[in-house]
């Protein structure tokens, strides 16, 4: 980044022109679609099974209904994530990381950086891909078929939330053992309280 730019900042205790730190925040966002996008789905494929109990607690549902959360979730997800990942990179300019500190994993700040942003490029094309494969289910090769997704896609969804966990533990060394971004850490190296900012 232009360092002439930087210096025009105004940078906070987090180490970021503004309070709060914006990729953490589209990242819950992006999670909560995807997850929201699969867990849908999968209710809509096994509907059958769980009719009965729909029945029971008088809870009108169809298994289109479940299918539609779960496409437009999923295409949500692809939306956001693609500001999840702006966000990340802009944030990861600014980083200013402890030298000298490993993680639980024994990757040092750059490393953790590096994993987190390949990571992160990773996941975006992996739910796009996930996004074009629903809409390709949803609009043509599934359209007039009760079950309107494969399982080997339910499958690919899955695996992809245990990579998210994976890259989301990355994030957390980030934050959490080398301080990125993080107030409370900056406050407490800086030798402030920072219970004194919530009085």
């Amino acid at each position: 980044m232009n360092s002439g730019l930087i210096e025009q900042l105004d940078f906070g205790v987090n180490g970021l022109p503004y309070t709060i730190p914006i990729h953490p925040n589209l990242v819950h966002l992006t999670l909560g679609l995807f997850i929201i996008g699969i867990a849908f789905d999968i209710v809509g494929v096994f509907f059958t099974l769980e009719k009965p109990v729909f029945k029971f607690l008088a809870i009108k549902a169809t298994r289109s209904g479940f299918f539609d959360v779960g496409w437009y979730n999923m295409l949500a997800s692809a939306i956001i994530t693609f500001f999840t990942v702006a966000a990340g990179f802009y944030e990861i300019m600014l980083a200013q990381p402890e030298a000298d500190v490993k993680s639980a994993w024994g990757l040092g700040a750059m490393e953790t950086m590096l994993w987190h942003g390949v990571g992160g490029v990773i996941l975006l094309a992996l739910i796009v891909g996930m996004t074009v494969w629903r809409g390709f289910q949803r609009y043509m090769s599934r359209k007039d078929k009760a079950l309107q997704v494969q399982f080997s896609y339910l499958f690919v969804g899955l695996f992809i939330m245990f990579l998210m966990y994976v890259h989301g533990t990355l994030g957390a060394h980030m934050a959490g053992e080398f301080g990125i971004h993080n107030t409370a850490n900056h406050l407490l190296r800086l030798g402030q309280d920072p219970n004194a900012l919530l009085k």
